[in-house]
């Protein structure tokens, strides 16, 4: 919370602390299955259908054959990439092409006889699924789920085979549609999100995407009124009836509060048409409610049972309720449950991909990333470009994110009548499989920086307001975009003329041109990517694009540049230089991520691609102001080495920073005197370190007074504490798990990282320590990669080398083992470390387990070995390359200028 001051004297803090208030959840709920939370003895079943997939890495004839011989190859679990990957994996390096997936299975005891279908989260690119070799289902798109149906298919009392084939090669057909070699992140591919059984009896609540139905199918639910004393919750349940015969139910729904309490239900009878659904409209009223709120997201959760004539429970699911009313007033700004928000808006954009696994994230590690940002400041997250797994919606409605939702698409259009029928599908998929989630702030419908015609920008806005047609639906389109006047919220970099008249030149020309002036526009403004200011766009230099392990002037350069730098440029302080209309704006970008049509991975992430902190990270942090759930902060930005700055920053949250330099000068600084709008500028002490201080100090014998100690202070009393000293001899490696709280599930498919450090005898970092890092493992736990992507071993990188550690199927110890690839009397002693992994509670199918394959079986045709032809390909390669890059960056200048 931000903009209002809510003053606690906690105990002294040695050091900083975020602390997070979020609802209450049972780790066995912690995450939907197929789109719904599970009821107890409901009568349906969610099959984890994760683990055990045949693979191989390019086509393959007859492999939709049940009988097809797919012995040699790779048994993988997903969720699963086509590839690991390096660190460096952009300029579209990664492979793009057809895979296949082949897993072999029985129907359980339990399932035989019921409604019998398979929900995929998301499968990269096009697919097209077969049982038994009978193709019963396809799909065009990366980036939102579907179902396919095996019902009267499958073998009740044999074997069964699914196989899917992939294939995330450019396609202009179906959105995005940019080729990857042009695109600003990466595809990658396979079955990257996870994949359930859903077992039913032939009655049951439908899935709102394959039920296909305009605001309607599953369970919607909306908040129609709310004042201080009283909230209503309106709710539609969709129901199917597969039977042939009409049937007679009762539809029993129960809302229930973060305790687990009932605190309103409804019930009533409906008669089912034989082959059809029908909808069952309630509301529940519901006095003095917990509201949604980023300091408070309070969640309620919404059971949903269908009983037969006797009482037999026929189907059971739940979904989760944020109650809480968002409004936009233009000129007055946001809203949020009924009062003015508190300060702006600040977040940043978010794409999905990671450190050596891409894009293929276990549920755990997705909430692990919305914790790690909203413990970083960030109150609202963006997407970037397309509609996030759901286990990172559920974990910003738990957390208190707001998120900003966005159609697949960036820089294309295909003027093909069946490129935009599948934008529109997916703006009704979008909608209606995220539309209960409290975290929703606004819904972006259009394609990021394209040209897309006007009609289209209209109808766009219009199928978000059909598919969500109360309040609390607001659509959002860049400022100067083709038919912008249709739509919400307009995105647009600040503009006020005082702030400008700062600085005459090209900056603040270019953010005039891309801006407006705020009386000529009544609707709220939102910057949609702010932070990124690179010299052309083929060069990609830029302040913010400040790789961790170029050390603390470089991490300082990029903090300084996102909180207030001299220059004008959209920052911290730009943003709360601006009037209430303009509501707040989302950073590019929130980590490291790759990308297609660039060689340089994007380096202006607050964290690194493992999500290790960079100094930016915590000076976001800072700007969350103290209250009972957020507890004071105070951060040296300063590692006191030889070539470290003679100015000292520190980041705080308090009103005022007291510096002890060697234990004997005394500094003071009132954050107050800094007169910035931003919430809590950055404390610069001047001309305070000298390294030859620290060797004097050193060679008297008193290394124990070299160093700098900060205290934040908050009406006088000490409320927080840091102490920075410089590191000495390394001695040891020192193994840590960054879970974020969030511990290993042992599912085969999630991971956590462990991070090695290199540190001296009294624990502190050594940051200029680059040895060579061996990772071994035991246990109940596997480390992903191996040097064919540089993940093990691995040199460290401003003092840490990180990993990455999956589980088994099986809850246990385990075993990590670090130490130096070139041992010697004199290195560092080895680490080690035990973590164990949790049991899982989910049903499983499976018949064999997969192991994480790093040389994956491809099929591939021989190249010529003719050595002018090669040379020539290389030569052509190389024509191509640059033609590429000249297009990406005519394509980003004209949109950036307005012209098309």
């Amino acid at each position: 919370m931000r903009g209002k001051r809510i003053h606690f004297f906690l105990p002294l803090l040695m050091c900083f602390i975020f602390t997070t208030s979020w609802a209450k959840i049972n780790e066995k709920d912690r995450f939907s299955k197929a789109g719904f939370w599970e009821v107890p003895n409901s009568g349906r079943i969610n099959y984890n259908f994760n683990i055990g997939w045949r693979f191989i890495k390019g086509n393959a004839a007859n492999a939709y054959l049940s009988d097809f011989d797919d012995s040699q190859w790779d048994v993988v679990n997903c969720p699963h990439g086509l590839e690991l990957i390096t660190t460096e994996a952009s300029g579209s390096n990664n492979y793009q092409g057809v895979a296949w997936y082949r897993k072999h299975f029985s129907v359980p005891q339990g399932a035989q006889g019921k409604v019998m279908k398979l929900h995929f989260e998301g499968v990269m690119g096009k697919c097209k699924v077969y049982l038994n070799g009978e193709k019963i289902g396809e799909n065009y798109g990366g980036f939102l789920p579907f179902n396919v149906n095996l019902t009267g298919k499958l073998n009740a009392n044999g074997k069964n085979v699914i196989a899917v084939w992939v294939d995330n090669s450019d396609d202009p057909d179906y959105p995005p549609g940019q080729r990857q070699d042009n695109l600003d992140f990466s595809y990658f591919g396979g079955i990257y999100r996870d994949v359930y059984l859903v077992a039913t009896n032939s009655v049951y609540i439908t899935n709102a995407i394959e039920a296909k139905q305009v605001a309607s199918g599953g369970i919607f639910t909306h908040i129609s009124q709310l004042d201080d004393k009283k909230a209503t919750v309106d709710a539609l349940i969709n129901i199917q009836n597969d039977n042939s015969k009409n049937q007679s139910v009762t539809v029993e729904a129960i809302l229930k509060d973060k305790e687990g309490k009932s605190v309103a239900k409804s019930k009533k009878r409906l008669t089912l048409k034989a082959r059809t659904s029908a909808n069952y409209k309630t509301q529940f009223g519901v006095s003095n409610p917990d509201l949604w709120s980023p300091w408070s997201p309070d969640l309620y959760r919404l059971e949903v049972r269908v009983l037969g004539r006797k009482g037999n429970v026929l189907d059971g699911v739940a979904s989760r309720v944020g109650i809480r009313k968002i409004e936009f007033k233009g000129k007055q700004g946001f809203f949020l449950n009924n009062k003015p928000y508190p300060g702006k808006l600040i977040g940043a954009n978010r794409h999905q991909d990671h450190a050596i696994v891409g894009n293929a994230m276990s549920n755990g590690a997705q909430w692990r990333d919305a914790k790690l940002l909203k413990d970083g400041g960030c109150d609202v997250i963006r997407a970037a470009h397309y509609p996030v797994d759901a286990a990172f919606m559920e974990a910003c409605d738990e957390l208190g994110l707001f998120y900003i939702v966005a159609t697949p698409g960036w820089q294309f259009w295909n003027d093909k009548p069946i490129f935009k029928q599948r934008v529109y599908r997916d703006i009704r998929n979008m909608v209606r499989r995220d539309r209960n989630y409290a975290c929703v702030l606004m819904w972006e419908p259009i394609l990021n920086e394209t040209w897309y015609p006007n009609d289209f920008a209209k109808r766009a806005h219009e199928i978000v307001h059909e598919e969500y047609p109360f309040q609390g639906a607001f659509t959002v389109c860049d400022s100067h975009a083709r038919g912008q006047e249709h739509f919400d919220i307009i995105y647009s970099h600040p503009y006020k003329s005082e702030f400008y008249r700062k600085v005459q030149d090209k900056t603040a020309e270019n953010f005039k041109r891309l801006g407006f002036n705020y009386a000529d526009e009544d609707r709220c403004v939102f910057t949609r990517e702010w932070g990124d200011c690179v010299d052309d766009w083929s060069a990609h230099n830029s302040p913010s694009r400040i790789q961790r392990n170029w050390g603390e002037r470089a991490q300082l350069i990029q903090a300084k540049h996102y909180a207030n730098p001299d220059y004008i440029y959209t920052s911290w302080e730009g943003l709360y230089d601006m009037p209430a209309q303009h509501v707040g704006g989302t950073l590019w970008h929130s980590f490291d991520h790759q990308r297609g049509g660039h060689p340089d991975t994007f380096f202006g992430g607050i964290t690194d691609i493992y999500r290790q902190p960079k100094y930016s990270y915590y000076m976001f942090a800072s700007q969350r102001d103290v209250s009972k759930d957020n507890a004071p902060m105070v951060y040296v930005a300063h590692q006191m080495k030889p070539i470290s700055e003679e100015d000292v920053t520190v980041f705080t949250n308090c009103d005022e920073v007291r510096l002890i330099v060697y234990e004997q000068d005394t500094l003071v600084q009132k954050v107050a005197n800094y007169n910035q709008k931003m919430p809590h500028p950055m404390v610069v002490f001047k001309d305070v370190f000298d390294f030859i201080d620290v060797k004097n100090l050193h060679r008297a014998k008193k290394q124990s007074q070299a160093s700098l100690v900060a205290e934040g202070l908050i009406d006088g009393k000490v409320v927080a504490r840091f102490k920075r000293m410089p590191s000495k001899k390394p001695t040891q490696i020192v193994l840590s798990v960054e879970d974020k709280g969030k511990g290993l599930v042992a599912n085969g498919s999630d991971f956590v990282c462990v991070v090695a450090s290199m540190v001296d005898k009294d624990g502190i970092v050594r940051r200029l320590n680059r040895e060579v890092i061996r990772f071994e493992i035991e246990g109940e736990g596997e480390i992903i990669g191996d040097e064919s992507v540089m993940a093990n071993p691995k040199r460290l990188e401003w003092g840490t080398a990180p990993i990455l550690v999956r589980s088994t199927l099986k809850a246990g110890k385990i075993k990590i083992k670090a130490s130096v690839y070139d041992p010697g009397m004199h290195k560092p002693a080895a680490g080690e470390l035990v973590l164990e992994s949790m049991p899982s509670s989910e049903a499983f199918i499976y018949s064999e387990i997969g192991k994480e394959s790093i040389g994956a079986k491809e099929l591939v045709n021989k190249q010529s070995s003719n050595e002018e032809l090669q040379k020539e390909v290389k030569r052509l390669k190389k024509e191509i390359s640059v033609l590429k890059l000249k297009e990406i960056e005519r394509g980003q200048e004209q949109f950036e200028g307005g012209r098309e």
